[in-house]
């Protein structure tokens, strides 16, 4: 008896804790709730543990509602792309695409960033793969894919994705996409315009 009492008072903190992590998000994201597009100027950063310095170059972040997320950088040369279910990654002119569908790692990143769009309406709380943490005025958001195979495991391009978002003034500040053997890539955003 005194087990399935903690079982269940275990239970009905952990359900507390993920709808105060979906309070928080939502007030960060009620700022984009009647917003049509959002654009920032782009700082990315590529860190390659092999290689002393970091290479750093500037684009431009466009979000448009309901489900798109476009970072443009080098003149079209490197890009990301979301629309709703698809992604396309042009590296040097090369390009990759995939679907969450096909792709399960990107399944969480699309439920965050449609409900970001929606203003918080979307519940991601109970998203498997999302660990939601505050440091200070930050709210991150840390999605760590599940792989349902050791093959699906190595066929993955990014280990997380974490996103920050600044809880004062309820604007995206950086999304890092960590790589295998510590390597990264990192957006970070400033000059935020709401349209």
């Amino acid at each position: 008896m005194k087990r399935t009492l903690l079982f269940f008072s275990v239970l009905c903190l952990l359900f507390t804790a993920a709808q105060a992590q979906q309070a928080d998000f939502q007030k960060v994201a009620a700022k984009y709730k009647n917003v049509s597009s959002v654009t920032a100027d782009v700082k990315k950063t590529t860190h390659r543990k092999a290689i002393a310095k970091d290479a750093v170059t500037y684009g431009k972040l466009t979000m448009k509602r309901p489900n798109e997320v476009s970072i443009v950088m080098n003149g079209g040369k490197d890009q990301l792309l979301m629309k709703g279910s698809s992604f396309t990654m042009v590296a040097n002119g090369k390009k990759y695409t995939t679907t969450s569908q096909a792709n399960a790692q990107f399944a969480s990143f699309q439920a965050v960033f449609e409900s970001f769009l929606s203003g918080g309406q979307k519940n991601i709380s109970q998203l498997s793969d999302l660990k939601m943490t505050k440091s200070g005025n930050m709210l991150i958001l840390t999605i760590t894919p599940n792989a349902a195979t050791k093959k699906e495991a190595r066929r993955m391009m990014f280990t997380s994705f974490v996103l920050s978002l600044d809880m004062r003034t309820q604007e995206i500040k950086s999304i890092r996409m960590n790589e295998k053997a510590g390597n990264y890539t990192e957006y970070s955003f400033s000059n935020c315009v709401l349209k």
